[in-house]
């Protein structure tokens, strides 16, 4: 075809792994040298019902065809094509087009994204001109997902950055490390002229001499408490430090989650992310302090052990070390095996912290709707999972270490034949044999504590791995290099062609509005038009996708996040309170406020005489998440909490939704007192708490389509005329004159 390459050598005409039952509807479809290039499966029709079908590029033509093989359509393969994606409320769209009209529109919901983009850049390859070497129109295969990546040793190494600071203590700690090792080598080596010297001549009528064996005993003696004293002061020291740097990774990894934008956990489960900075640096803290102790010890006694042997009969010693490098290929093979299997074990074990973090603060919800043996069936499945996969990991070191053993033992059983044989020959002493029984006990205890050490640190490396995931995520809402001091804010708000993108899908669309300094304005539409998420972005809880946000004209980008948001006063639907006293709650902004000034927030926020009912006043527990208060009196405790920052910016998220009339009242006066002097945006479903504002701006899919006061909107019968008639109905808001859902869909495809 001109202006395409082609190549119909490839053996497999479907190189993307395209799914079985489809591979049977296309072998009535291609021809028998036609490639399939990429593919798309939709699960949507015209009218957006759900229903199956294929969208296929091949090396030659476009092809689309039902799961029946019928109804197929196909356009040949031109360079004026053009295929672009869109996506709206969960529906994605793609459009085959030429240069005079569209040509075919397929719709699917974006779960099958990935496939649409992976799609649309085949068909961008195929028309690029492909490197040399390179077969065209070949995009890569979509790999399958491998899953979490498999800790790898490194990940303990990468620890070193928490030990830099006490670098000095472990320098002492390893030296008396390598001190206590070579006092304890002493003993053996004087076995050697207690045999020969002594024991033997005695035994051949030689009298002892008895200073002789004075001296040998005490080096035995000084060598056997100098060991102890140095592995003591080398044991206090190393697990000062490896307490210190648990404690410092908890703190660091904590900080760093702090510093996330909430899109990080938005994609993560709390009971996971407790399980990381609980256990894993506890795993990661044992293992400093106790494990990796033991193994440098255990290294350094081999390596001494093997120089000593080497030095009093190199031939016994070769023969002595035999079984060492089997040892040593089994530790690196069943290493390998461990990695994987803990790494497991931490996801699984991670579920199981999720169901608990998920049912316990919802216990309220569990047993309202008798849920209980459902949750337990979840907790019960996911510690059945957890106890497989342990299963697994302990079958393969219960027969690893027994193994080792084995080979140990056989090792001095070595010892013990050829040391037999070169004693009857003359060719060492009885000494000689009788510390190399000695050294080789130590060593192969030394090799088979090593070996045990290997399952401990793949658990810490799993650990750490886990831990730097969250260390190593950037955050999306970043800080700025050079920032600007918020200071004298006036509260002046703009935003300029502002658009957001949460994921594949487009939520504000090219959005301009000015607030002024004072003002206040409320922000009203359908659920699921875009309020709060245009809040999240001027609280820059994310940043945009597009266009620019800015306070009194400098770009809300170029403020310390911190000192930026410390400037605006947030009430949202669902007031979260901390464990702790009401006054604590209230000062949550500011710890130093004194109790004059919460008292003062309280009145203001109409919640001190609530306040002085409770048993002890200001001092009073509220409770996890304020479960001792009504949603109400949370409310007005959160209200108060946001007064006493005094903040230029005011933002209230659907504030009174959730309660009775008589608490609306009291919150609504509250809200008075709150939004007086301060630049405010207000979200609320209910209409009629926005009649004061002095602007209204009414969203829909992500767009502003109105703009005015209550009665300026009443009198356009528009979008808020309707809202306010469905309010006073107690209904839904009326459709526009002739709407249809797909009309609806294509209009928003078509303006994304």
């Amino acid at each position: 075809m001109p202006g395409f390459p082609t190549d119909s050598s490839s053996a497999d005409p479907y190189p993307l792994g395209l799914p079985e039952p489809w591979r049977t509807v296309l072998a009535t479809q291609l021809t028998t040298d036609e490639r399939v290039l990429g593919w798309l499966r939709t699960d949507l029709d015209a009218h957006l019902r759900y229903g199956d079908g294929l969208i296929v590029l091949t090396d030659r033509r476009w092809l689309a065809c039902g799961a029946d093989a019928q109804a197929s359509r196909s356009w040949p393969l031109r360079p004026d094509l053009e295929a672009r994606l869109h996506d709206y409320a969960g529906v994605g769209s793609l459009e085959l087009t030429d240069a005079h009209a569209r040509l075919a529109r397929w719709r699917y919901t974006l779960e099958r994204q990935p496939e649409a983009q992976r799609l649309v850049a085949a068909w961008q390859a195929l028309r690029e001109p492909a490197p040399p070497g390179a077969v065209p129109g070949t995009p890569e295969a979509p790999a399958a997902d491998p899953g979490p990546a498999a800790p790898r040793a490194s990940s303990l190494f990468r620890l070193w950055r928490f030990a830099r600071p006490y670098s000095r203590q472990l320098t002492v700690g390893l030296l008396l490390t390598l001190a206590a090792t070579a006092a304890s080598l002493v003993p053996p080596y004087l076995t050697m002229p207690l045999m020969d010297d002594v024991l033997i001549p005695f035994q051949n009528g030689v009298p002892i001499d008895y200073h002789r064996v004075t001296l040998y005993l005490g080096g035995l003696l000084a060598s056997s408490i100098l060991a102890w004293g140095l592995g003591w002061a080398r044991s206090a020291i190393l697990a000062w430090v490896s307490e210190r740097i648990g404690a410092d990774l908890r703190t660091a990894t904590y900080q760093h989650l702090q510093q996330l934008s909430l899109q990080y956990f938005g994609g993560k489960r709390t009971g996971d992310l407790i399980a990381r900075i609980g256990s894993e640096s506890d795993r990661i803290c044992l293992f400093l302090s106790l494990h990796l102790l033991d193994f440098f010890t255990d290294v350094l006694m081999i390596v001494m052990t093997a120089a000593v042997l080497l030095a009093i009969d190199p031939l016994l010693a070769l023969a002595t070390l035999a079984p060492l490098p089997l040892i040593l290929w089994m530790i690196h093979w069943v290493r390998d095996r461990l990695r994987h299997g803990f790494e497991k074990a931490d996801r699984v074990w991670s579920e199981i912290t999720n169901v608990l973090a998920d049912t316990i603060p919802g216990i309220r919800v569990v047993k309202a709707f008798a849920q209980e043996r459902r949750e337990v069936a979840r907790f019960r499945e996911a510690n059945d999972r957890n106890l497989v996969i342990n299963d697994r990991v302990n079958a393969l070191w219960s027969l690893f270490t027994p193994t080792v053993t084995l080979l140990t033992e056989l090792g001095l059983l070595v010892v013990w034949i050829f040391g037999i044989w070169l004693v009857s020959r003359g060719s060492i002493t009885v000494g000689v044999l009788t510390a190399f029984l000695a050294y080789i006990s130590r060593f192969y205890v030394r090799l088979d504590s090593m070996s045990r050490i290997v399952s401990t640190t793949q658990r810490a490396a799993a650990g750490a791995k886990r831990i730097f995931d969250i260390l190593d995520h950037v955050s999306s809402v970043p800080e700025p290099a050079a920032p600007h001091r918020a200071e004298h804010v006036a509260g002046r708000i703009e935003l300029s062609h502002v658009s957001f993108r949460y994921g594949s899908r487009t939520v504000i669309h090219d959005l301009s509005l000015d607030i002024a300094p004072g003002e206040m304005v409320g922000l009203v539409g359908h659920s699921g038009s875009g309020k709060s998420t245009l809040v999240n972005l001027i609280c820059r809880f994310y940043d945009v996708s597009g266009g620019v946000i800015r306070l009194d004209g400098t770009d809300i980008r170029r403020y310390a996040i911190a000192d930026y948001r410390r400037r605006i006063g947030l009430v949202l639907q669902e007031p979260f309170l901390f464990y702790g006293t009401v006054a604590e709650n209230i000062a949550y902004g500011r710890p130093d406020a004194g109790r004059a000034e919460i008292v003062a927030a309280a009145r203001a926020a109409h919640a001190h005489e609530f306040i002085l009912r409770l048993p002890q006043g200001y001092d009073s527990l509220v409770g996890e998440r304020g479960q001792a208060l009504s949603g109400g009196e949370r409310q007005r405790i959160s209200i108060a909490r946001a007064l006493l920052i005094d903040p230029p910016i005011l933002i209230l998220d659907e504030a009174t939704s959730s309660v009775d009339t008589t608490t609306e009242n009291e919150i609504q006066k509250a809200l008075d007192n709150l939004v007086r002097g301060r630049t405010t945006i207000s979200i609320a479903h209910r209409l009629s708490t926005l009649r004061e504002a002095d602007r209204l701006v009414v969203m829909d899919r992500g767009r502003i389509v109105e703009i005015g006061r209550h009665e300026e909107l009443l009198a356009r019968d528009g979008a808020y005329a309707r809202l306010h008639r469905a309010q006073q109905q107690g209904e839904s808001p009326a459709a526009p004159p002739g709407w249809d859902e797909t009309d609806d869909i294509d209009e928003a495809l078509d303006a994304s």
